[in-house]
């Protein structure tokens, strides 16, 4: 596959492929798959290009099905810059050349989540890859909202999160400027009050009921920036929705890289 992932790459830095197996029937089935993409990079989607090939005897609307269920979770749940594109493409393919096992013709089959369960893997890996390849980025950042009135308001609250230019740049210069953080749910447009506004970078409480809070270690937070994966945590104290975005920080080179580029 190595190739071909080299093959579709852009701006990408390195060729992004993953694999992973299940077991069917008492039959091993493979999963491989291969993506390329790094800006022009948001959900339903982008500048994208992503293929999927399994040798498991899955019929197409099974496997269209798994494709649509899993996909939200992974390439639909990242972003690098928040633009889309008319370019985008994620196809899946079942050769059936497994043998031994009876086709997967239907998704209430148990066998469909044994393999929709490896198919997400596939998915989410090649997804995590693209994020960590942002045009410019020097760090992969998972957004976490909780406490949400709704799982779609939780997910609206963190893509706000994860696009904002503040938050970012604030990410790239580790710094945890919270009050972006706080600035970029206000500006989702979703239910929210501040005063019951918690935050954390990684396990790191920063704010809680709105305000700095009375743990706030600087060194600690300062320290903790420094890494290459990071985790923004919002609670919203409303509800039981959650959902995760996934990010990168925005520097100097994703202008560098976008000021240069001619199509």
């Amino acid at each position: 596959w190595m190739e071909p992932a080299k093959a579709i790459m852009t701006t990408d830095t390195f060729p992004k492929l993953a694999g992973a197996t299940a077991e069917i029937d008492g039959v091993t089935v493979n999963i491989s798959g291969i993506a390329k993409g790094s800006g022009m990079i948001a959900p339903d989607m982008a500048t994208m290009l992503s293929f999927v090939f399994t040798d498991a005897p899955v019929a197409a609307p099974v496997l269209q099905a798994l494709l649509s269920r899993h996909v939200r979770t992974s390439f639909n749940a990242i972003t690098v810059d928040s633009d889309t594109s008319t370019s985008d493409t994620l196809l899946a393919f079942a050769t059936g050349k497994a043998e031994g096992i009876e086709p997967i013709t239907d998704i209430a089959d148990p066998r469909a989540e044994v393999f929709g369960a490896a198919l997400s893997d596939v998915l989410f890996d090649l997804a995590i890859q693209v994020v960590r390849d942002g045009e410019g980025a020097t760090k992969q950042v998972t957004v976490n909202v909780e406490g949400a009135t709704s799982d779609e308001s939780a997910f609206r609250i963190a893509k706000s999160i994860a696009d904002s230019p503040l938050v970012k740049t604030a990410i790239a210069g580790e710094d945890a400027n919270w009050g972006r953080v706080v600035m970029a749910v206000g500006k989702a447009g979703e239910p929210a009050d501040r005063d019951r506004l918690s935050i954390r970078f990684g396990d790191i409480l920063v704010a809680k009921d709105g305000e700095r809070a009375g743990s706030y270690d600087e060194a600690a937070v300062s320290a903790y920036m420094k890494g290459e994966e990071l985790e923004v945590t919002v609670g919203l104290g409303l509800g039981e929705g959650r959902a995760t975005v996934y990010t990168c920080d925005l520097t100097h080179g994703y202008i560098t890289i976008n000021g240069d580029y001619r199509s």
